[in-house]
């Protein structure tokens, strides 16, 4: 990695961190060299690297300035800013929405294209689930969960599918830890993924559609009802 991508990953650090909250400025060029032990155009190229991201701007006369993460134009420091924020904000929702556009398809595409091999794996991984929710095993019910989804993408047969989803591993994560920790969303989640598996049994493509477009909206009312709304930060 180029020194500058260092140094910009550092101040992107930073800025998530709070230390630059947007709406303030950076440190002059000077400062922010001193701090990191590096030159003075290391710097200038790193603050390049951060506005071609529109983490920040530059006013004239004035300085460099932050910008809010919902202007930012680059997905992993979108993901990374919004990976420290509490769940009472609304990235879980914004994420469940990004699901719903594309799980929803690749459940319709996979009615078709999966193998019997592709089934019998998300047997398995539905076996898991109801193991880890018997156990009270969050962490183990989460993993079977995203490995469920893992093998509904592969099965819809474009290779492009799995990959739209790979940068949000680490949000992915987190929220569900955030919304299987509830048994009784844990119990809702077993019943919507049985039914996800039946329709896709079926072959029939309308059917693995409306069954895992009922999964994300009972996914986005179990959070609402469970989670944000009972947050304190609701």
């Amino acid at each position: 990695m180029p020194l500058s991508d260092e140094i910009a990953e550092r101040v992107l650090s930073s800025i998530i961190e709070g230390q630059y909250p947007p709406g303030t400025a950076l440190p002059a060029e000077g400062v922010l060299a001193e701090e990191h032990a590096v030159s003075r155009l290391t710097v200038r190229e790193a603050v390049k690297v951060l506005r071609s991201q529109n983490v920040v701007r530059i006013q004239r006369g004035r300085g460099t300035y932050v910008n809010a993460p919902d202007q930012w134009t680059a997905l992993e420091p979108m993901i990374r800013a919004a990976a420290g924020l509490p769940v009472g904000g609304a990235i879980p929702e914004k994420l469940i929405e990004a699901r719903q556009m594309i799980e929803i398809g690749a459940a319709r595409l996979a009615a078709t294209r999966r193998t019997e091999g592709d089934l019998a794996d998300l047997a398995e991984t539905l076996d898991e689930m109801r193991a880890a929710a018997e156990a009270g095993d969050t962490e183990q019910f989460v993993q079977a969960d995203m490995a469920f989804h893992d093998v509904v993408m592969r099965a819809s047969g474009n290779a492009f599918v799995p990959l739209l989803f790979e940068p949000f591993g680490r949000l992915l994560i987190e929220a569900r830890r955030q919304t299987s920790a509830v048994p009784q969303i844990r119990t809702n989640a077993i019943r919507q993924h049985e039914n996800v598996l039946t329709a896709l049994r079926s072959g029939d493509p309308e059917k693995a559609r409306l069954a895992m477009d009922e999964h994300m909206v009972q996914t986005a009312d179990d959070l609402r009802t469970h989670v944000i709304d009972r947050s304190p930060d609701a």
